[in-house]
C-alpha cells in the first residue's frame, strides 16, 4: 500500500472544503457573517488576543457544519433500515452546529461589543 503525499492529503481536505461550501446552504449565511465579523474586527482596531478568539470562532463553526454536512451527505447514502436505526443523527448533528454558532455569536458580541462601546466613549 503506498502512502499518500502531503499535496494529496491537502488536495483532498481542500477538496472536502470546496464541496461543503458549495452544497451546504448554510454557508451562504455563515460566509457573510465572517466576512462582516473580520471587517468590523478590521475597523474596530481589535487587538491580536480578539483576532484569535474572532477566528478561532470563525473556524469552528465552519468545521461544525462541514462535519454536519458530511453526515448528511453520509446519512442520505444510507438504505432504509439503516437511517431508521440512526434516527436523530442529523438533529444531534444540526445541534452542534447550533450550540458551536451560538457561542461564537455570544463571543463576537462580547469582543466587538466592548470595542464599540470604547469607540462610542472615546476611549481607545
Amino acid at each position: 500500500m503506498s502512502r499518500r503525499t502531503w499535496a494529496a492529503k491537502f488536495a483532498d481536505a481542500g477538496r472536502g472544503v470546496w464541496l461543503a461550501v458549495r452544497d451546504e446552504r448554510s454557508f451562504r449565511v455563515h460566509l457573510p457573517v465572517a466576512v462582516l465579523v473580520l471587517v468590523l474586527a478590521g475597523v474596530l482596531r481589535c487587538d491580536a488576543t480578539e483576532w484569535c478568539l474572532l477566528v478561532g470562532c470563525i473556524g469552528a463553526v465552519f468545521a461544525a457544519e462541514t462535519f454536519n454536512s458530511s453526515l448528511e451527505a453520509f446519512f442520505h447514502a444510507q438504505d432504509d433500515a439503516v437511517k431508521a436505526r440512526v434516527s436523530g443523527v442529523l438533529d444531534r448533528a444540526a445541534g452542534a452546529v447550533l450550540l458551536v454558532s451560538v457561542a461564537a455569536a455570544a463571543v463576537g458580541l462580547i469582543v466587538l461589543g466592548k470595542r464599540v462601546w470604547l469607540l462610542a466613549n472615546g476611549a481607545t
